[in-house]
C-alpha cells in the first residue's frame, strides 16, 4: 500500500526544544558523548559515541515521556496508554509513575521479556497482544477511545520527537566537530528529532538513518517519498521493527535525512559484539545499527568523524549472550 505525500514545513521547533530541557528530569540530559578510539582501527574512521543508556530506563525514550507526563499533569489528565516494543513503555511508566498517572502499556507477547518485566516493575498496567507492534498500536487506540484517556503515539506525538531533539542539541553544543551522524530509524522520533537540529545548526553534517533489512518500511518510504508499508518484519532489532510509517513523521524525515540505509542482521550482531569488546557497552540491536552501517560501507566513512547514537541497552541476557557468542 502506498500514500503519496506533500512535504511541508517541519513540525519541530528548536526554540521549543530548548525550553523542553527545563521540563525533562536531568537524569536523562547531558548524556556522555566521547570519542571511542578503541573502535576506530577496525572501522577506519573517527567515532564519537553518544550514550543514551545510562539512565533509569536504559534508553533515550525518557526524554520524550518526561514532556508527555508533565503536560498531562498540567492539563489535569490522570491516565495515558501507549503501544510499545518495550522501551517507550518503560519510559512512560517511569515518567507517569513519578507524577501519579495511571499508565497502560500494550505490547506484543513476543516482545523482549526483560523489557516487559521492567514495565511491570515500574507499576504500569501491561496488556499483551498475540501479534506484532502494529496490532499493539490498534489495541492501544481502542483502549484510549473506550476509556476516554490520552493515547500516546510514539513519533506522531510531537513530545516524543522534541524530547529526542534534545540529543541533537547536546551533540551540537559539544566541542567536537563531526562529519556525519548515524541514527537508528524506527518510528522516526529519534531520526527526525536529531536530524532537525543538526541540519538547522550544521547543515553540512550528513544525517544518515539506519534500519535493518528485515524491517525496511520507513527506509523504503524515504527513498520513494511516499508511505510504503510491509506485510511483516524479520529482525532482532525489535525497537525499530515497524510496518506502517506515519505520514507526518515521514514528512519531517524527508526534510532532514541525507540518506537512509539498510543493514544485514550479521552486521548488527557484529556491531553489538564490537561495542562490548571495544567500548564495554552492552547494547540492544537497535543501538548497534550505526556501527553496522560503517561495517557495511567502510569506504564511505573512511577518514571521516562519525557520531553514532547508542540508543538503548534493554536485552534479555541469555539471548544477548547467544547473539554475540558468550
Amino acid at each position: 500500500m502506498t500514500r503519496v505525500l506533500v512535504v511541508r514545513e517541519s513540525r519541530l521547533d528548536v526554540g521549543r526544544v530548548r525550553a523542553a530541557r527545563g521540563v525533562i528530569d536531568p537524569v536523562f540530559l547531558d548524556t556522555p558523548q566521547y570519542r571511542c578510539e578503541a573502535l576506530e582501527p577496525e572501522l577506519g574512521c573517527e567515532v564519537t559515541v553518544k550514550l543514551e543508556t545510562a539512565n533509569p530506563v536504559r534508553s533515550f525514550k525518557g526524554r520524550g515521556t518526561e514532556l508527555v507526563a508533565s503536560q498531562l499533569v498540567a492539563s489535569g489528565n490522570k491516565a495515558v496508554v501507549c503501544a510499545s516494543a518495550g522501551n517507550l513503555g518503560q519510559a512512560l511508566a517511569w515518567s507517569g509513575g513519578r507524577r501519579g498517572l495511571d499508565v497502560t502499556v500494550v505490547a506484543s507477547r513476543f516482545a523482549t521479556a526483560a523489557k516487559l518485566d521492567r514495565i511491570r516493575a515500574l507499576g504500569a498496567k501491561l496488556e499483551l497482544v498475540d501479534g506484532d507492534h502494529e496490532l499493539a498500536r490498534e489495541r492501544a487506540a481502542e483502549i484510549a477511545r473506550y476509556d476516554g484517556i490520552r493515547l500516546l503515539e510514539d513519533s506522531l506525538d510531537l513530545e516524543t520527537c522534541e524530547g529526542a531533539t534534545t540529543i541533537g542539541l547536546e551533540l551540537m553544543e559539544g566541542t567536537t566537530k563531526f562529519d556525519a551522524v548515524l541514527i537508528a530509524l524506527g518510528g522516526g522520533a529519534l531520526a527526525t528529532g536529531v536530524g532537525h537540529v543538526v541540519k538547522e545548526l550544521a547543515p553540512d553534517v550528513d544525517v544518515i538513518c539506519v534500519q535493518p533489512e528485515g524491517a525496511p518500511a520507513m527506509t523504503r518510504s524515504w527513498r520513494e517519498r511516499r508511505v510504503v508499508t510491509t506485510e511483516s518484519t524479520n529482525t532482532i532489532a525489535d525497537g525499530v521493527a515497524g510496518r506502517f510509517p506515519i505520514p507526518e513523521v515521514l514528512d519531517d524525515l524527508l526534510l532532514v535525512a541525507d540518506d537512509a540505509v539498510l543493514v544485514q542482521e550479521a552486521s548488527i550482531i557484529t556491531g553489538m559484539r564490537m561495542l562490548l569488546n571495544h567500548a564495554g557497552l552492552v547494547v540492544e540491536p537497535s543501538a548497534a545499527l550505526g556501527i553496522a552501517a560503517i561495517l557495511e560501507d567502510r569506504d564511505r566513512f573512511a577518514g571521516r568523524h562519525v557520531v553514532t547514537i547508542v540508543c538503548g541497552s534493554n536485552v534479555d541476557m541469555p539471548t544477548y549472550r547467544g547473539w554475540i557468542g558468550l
